[in-house]
């Protein structure tokens, strides 16, 4: 007998955070907890911790795209998220190696830009490639509304604001963008899901809380991770912003700054 298409492997493309609240340390955590299995491919190695990022150390342009071309080629991969590329190299990189080693694999693209702490994470020239070689690989597109504004020139300050930059950016290849509200100022928060299908709206009440390092990590990996596992693209986005409120919710309480969140809730006792 054939034996089954394993199911569930997740290949994160993103930095690390020494602190362990965002990065590949959030990423790993969440998609561990959602019954994933985490494999990676290290961009860069941060110094930080829950009051920002004090210094960044990218990884040879070569070691990178190494580490992806050896994970696919032997435990395959299911589903792709990709967070912090720093530089026009590393995007280019990243962007070459996926095209070559993930076809036919959906790929979460989250275009990381700035720390919680407003460090740069993304160089400014750097913005221009990830619009043309990142957005087109992107199976889904996870930016939040700063992001979005830089991606479009656009303002992005409310729910018409954010289904203009959706549209735009599916335009500029994505196949579904989600359009994060988190940013936008309120008690509630909108996120608004744009596919060539139409829009889905997801609301929930804003946590008022410091615990928020890290959030746009583990969303866009927990929705790899349910992608990975063969859940849709709406529901996906359903369970893991689901998953993401309840980690905020629960979360630990560590350091001075921006918080950790609470990713092992799923299993904890």
């Amino acid at each position: 007998m054939t034996p089954p298409t394993p199911k569930g492997r997740v290949l994160i493309v993103a930095g690390s955070d020494s602190g362990g609240g965002a990065g590949i340390q959030a990423d790993i955590k969440a998609v561990t907890a959602l019954g994933g299995f985490a494999m990676t491919a290290v961009t860069a190695i941060t110094v930080q911790n829950t009051l920002g990022v004090f210094n960044v150390h990218p990884i040879p342009l070569a070691v990178i795209s190494e580490q992806i071309s050896c994970v696919t080629s032997d435990l395959g991969v299911d589903a792709v998220k990709t967070g912090m590329l720093g530089s026009i190299e590393t995007v280019e990189t990243v962007a070459e190696a996926l095209e070559t080693h993930t076809k036919g694999i959906v790929r979460v693209v989250d275009p990381v830009m700035v720390a919680k702490g407003g460090h740069p994470l993304l160089e400014e020239r750097a913005v221009a490639a990830v619009k043309s070689l990142m957005i087109p690989l992107a199976g889904l597109l996870t930016p939040n509304a700063p992001e979005a504004e830089r991606l479009t020139d656009l303002d992005v300050d409310g729910i018409n604001g954010q289904r203009r930059a959706g549209e735009r950016l599916l335009r500029l290849g994505a196949e579904a963008v989600l359009v994060k509200g988190g940013h936008i100022p309120g008690p509630r928060f909108t996120d608004v899901l744009a596919t060539q299908a139409g829009e889905v709206f997801f609301e929930a009440e804003r946590i008022e809380t410091a615990s928020t390092h890290g959030t746009g990590c583990t969303l866009a990996s927990a929705i790899a991770a349910y992608l990975a596992q063969g859940v849709g693209l709406e529901e996906a986005v359903e369970r893991a912003r689901a998953y993401l409120l309840e980690a905020i919710r629960r979360a630990p309480g560590f350091g001075k700054g921006h918080g950790p969140l609470n990713h092992a809730w799923t299993v904890s006792k």
